[in-house]
């Protein structure tokens, strides 16, 4: 089960499966190893990571981790937003692909489907 989920940005907000995708981020506390605007720490940029990772390597190593770099997995992104139907991960997949593509304005991003 795999859907690469895009993402829409108009005038500075952004569709609701991509708050969504930005509130998975917080939950998750990404920021604490790759920065509050994803531009990297102990981890590295995601900004950057993204422009180079498949849709599929993203979804591997988010789920499986890079041990070997101190990425730990995270298999809890594979359960389902009852909200949306999405998996989180893909959630997490389309804002941080409009981060790394700068549609997605960094900091709390709102919706424009409310």
């Amino acid at each position: 089960y795999a859907e690469k989920l895009s993402y829409t940005v108009k005038d500075g907000k952004v569709d609701a499966l991509t708050e969504k995708g930005f509130k998975t981020w917080r939950s998750a506390a990404c920021e604490r190893c790759h920065g509050n605007k994803q531009q990297g720490l102990v981890g590295p940029s995601l900004i950057a990571s993204l422009k180079v990772l498949s849709y599929d390597d993203f979804i591997k190593v988010m789920l499986e981790g890079r041990v070997e770099k101190g990425m730990p997995g995270h298999p809890h992104l594979e359960k389902v937003d009852k909200a949306t139907g999405k998996r989180k991960v893909d959630l997490l997949y389309a804002y941080l692909k409009g981060r790394s593509d700068g549609k997605v304005p960094a900091g709390r991003v709102r919706s424009f489907e409310k």
